[in-house]
């Protein structure tokens, strides 16, 4: 606690002072440009990732970047995605998973958690669709790679979750909103983001060409090269450089050219 106290003298002793005039502007209204879902998971800082202003990105976070489907449940991410669209006029909405995400492991084990912990059991019920599509697709798979792949899946779950709200169908029938998946790796910070023409993960700034809309990311990494080449089932990088250092070749194999489904 002492230092979160240091801390909040220094914002109102430094920051604050440097930054009144925002915060005079913003005390009449928000106007966040983009919808930010993601984890409950201290090592995800939605603002630090994207470099992100004060009043930028209206946040829901919470365990497993869930998203639970229309009507399954009463609680404040329904509500929050309503009142993000409907009031505050939002038209992009990014949903992030990350690595070594603890709901992802607990989704893999989810009968445990029934008398441990019956209310991240029930939470975790939201991500089914995500649990039994890897359990019926992936079987063959262990470990780590599991784990990435589950990652991967659940947010492009979650889109499609995301897509059953009224609020967001209307909108997309309008053209009026676009929505994103990124994964995020703590350790290296690499930011992938779903491509649903190719069904693919991509290096974010390699969808920029081919679409308006902003992905609030810029790097200088190269782009990923395409899962298929010379008929190969196989992701063969021109240079070591070309895949995350945190991803196997046989990893990026499974999540770029898309699930099985």
């Amino acid at each position: 606690m002492r230092k979160l106290l240091k801390g909040l003298h220094k914002f109102q002793s430094s920051y604050f002072p440097a930054n009144q005039e925002i915060f005079e502007q913003l005390a009449e209204g928000q106007k966040p440009r983009v919808l930010f879902i993601t984890c409950s998971d201290s090592r995800i800082v939605p603002h630090l990732i994207t470099q992100s202003g004060v009043g930028e990105l209206f946040v829901i976070r919470n365990a497993g970047n869930l998203v639970p489907p229309f009507g399954a449940a009463n609680g404040g991410e329904g509500a929050a995605i309503e009142y993000a669209i409907h009031v505050l006029g939002i038209e992009q909405v990014i949903i992030c998973g990350h690595s070594n995400c603890g709901a992802m492991k607990g989704l893999l084990k989810l009968e445990k958690l029934r008398t441990e912990m019956p209310l991240v059991y029930e939470w975790l019920q939201h991500a089914e669709s995500t649990r039994r599509l890897i359990q019926e697709n992936y079987a063959d798979i262990k470990g780590e790679e599991l784990m990435t792949i589950t990652m991967a899946e659940n947010v492009v779950t979650q889109i499609e979750n995301l897509k059953t709200y009224p609020v967001i169908r209307s909108k997309l029938h309008q053209n009026k909103m676009s929505i994103y998946g990124w994964i995020f790796d703590i350790e290296s910070g690499e930011v992938l983001a779903y491509n649903p023409e190719t069904d693919e993960f991509e290096v974010p700034q390699t969808l920029l060409a081919s679409t308006p809309t902003e992905h609030f990311v810029h790097t200088d990494a190269p782009p990923i090269p395409s899962a298929y080449q010379n008929g190969s089932q196989q992701v063969k990088p021109k240079n070591a450089g070309d895949l995350p250092s945190w991803m196997s070749p046989e990893q990026a194999d499974r999540i770029y050219r898309g699930s099985t489904r």
